[in-house]
């Protein structure tokens, strides 16, 4: 009953297996002029559980953690699938990223554009 209440809210308390949450992990985005950086906290997962796409300047990021416990009766421990996008911008050349998994963190960096690709054009409107 508890879990179905919980469930509304989206938060990682669920002990319904194969649960998914919105809006998790939550990330940390910084952008240069010459690269956009993600970084996601993972904890107890580990980089075979992680598959990255990038799809028109959208990055995506799946997962799964399996359940670790043993049977017990109450855990906050969260575990299930995980599926996150993140709308990285027009600016960024998808044949310039790295993704680096290291203690639980994963890092994608993700290069952009000579300036001369990414440059705003005024169109001008005929009456």
């Amino acid at each position: 009953m508890f879990d179905n209440f919980l469930r509304g809210f989206d938060w990682p308390m669920s002990t319904t297996p194969g649960w998914s949450v919105g809006g998790w992990p939550h990330v940390e985005i910084n952008e240069t002029d010459n690269e956009v950086k993600l970084v996601a906290e993972l904890p107890g997962m580990e980089q075979k559980d992680i598959e990255l796409t990038v799809n028109e300047g959208i990055l995506t990021l799946k997962g799964e953690k399996k359940a670790e416990t043993d049977g017990a009766v109450y855990s906050e421990r969260w575990h299930g699938q995980l599926e996150r996008s993140v709308q990285l911008g027009p600016d960024v050349d998808p044949d310039k990223i790295r993704a680096e998994f290291k203690n639980g963190v994963l890092t994608v960096t993700v290069g952009k554009r000579p300036e001369a690709q990414r440059q705003v054009k005024r169109i001008a409107i005929n009456a």
